[in-house]
């Protein structure tokens, strides 16, 4: 499994540049999106930038903690270890090709109310989001709309047309 062994930690490790970029230029503007739409082909690093912007934002030893002065996400301190290893309970992986039905999105939007435990955001990560019913998204749009302020939602997609 070298993609999850490889997989990177930081921006700065992002192949694509127009990706890194775009991210840094979010990040330092510190006006963080509440909900983004990650495209592109399978493979090509949307889970991992998901992954990245949600350490970026929650780090407590980065510019967002008020502890540092850059950007990127320190790796070490323990709410950037529990989002690289999938136990953060604030940052939350859906995988819509499995979860796609109205009742799984209907969770989702009620686990949305809940203030973060451990970190300043919320992130809801939804791989495959193309995948979703169109009930499932019309009950989901009004929360993508208008999510709490505490609450990120990553979109992850390889066919923007079905979303």
């Amino acid at each position: 499994m070298f993609y999850l062994k490889y997989r990177p930690q930081t921006i700065e490790e992002l192949d694509n540049t127009n990706v890194k970029d775009e991210l840094k230029k979010i990040l330092q503007s510190r006006r963080i999106p509440h909900a983004l739409l990650f495209i592109g082909q399978k493979g090509t690093g949307k889970t991992s930038a998901a992954r990245i912007l949600a350490k970026a934002v929650n780090c407590s030893k980065n510019k967002f903690s008020g502890k540092g002065s850059d950007i990127e996400p320190c790796n070490n301190c323990e709410n950037c270890k529990s989002i690289s290893s999938g136990g953060s309970v604030d940052v939350v992986e859906m995988d819509a090709a499995s979860n796609r039905g109205i009742d799984e999105v209907r969770g989702l939007i009620k686990e949305s109310a809940f203030l973060p435990m451990n970190n300043r955001y919320r992130i809801f990560i939804i791989d495959e989001a193309h995948m979703i019913t169109h009930d499932a998204f019309n009950a989901l749009l009004k929360t993508l709309e208008e999510p709490p302020q505490s609450v990120i939602f990553i979109l992850a997609t390889t066919n923007l047309e079905k979303v």
